[in-house]
């Protein structure tokens, strides 16, 4: 397994729901929450962005 510097993600709020980040490789981003460890969604930059963005203008739909 490799190493993985995780950083807790600043639009986390407080307590123990947290989503943390990581980046290995040029170009390669992980992500996992904080209550299910193991679980790790690995992406790109390019792939994120769309995303984060959709998250920020509150237009995501189920």
């Amino acid at each position: 397994m490799h190493s993985r510097n995780w950083q807790k993600s600043s639009f986390s709020g407080e307590g123990d729901a947290c989503v943390h980040i990581a980046a290995t490789a040029p170009g390669t981003i992980h992500l996992r929450e904080s209550d299910a460890p193991d679980t790790i969604l690995t992406t790109t930059p390019n792939k994120l962005r769309p995303l984060i963005s959709r998250i920020k203008a509150h237009t995501l739909t189920r």
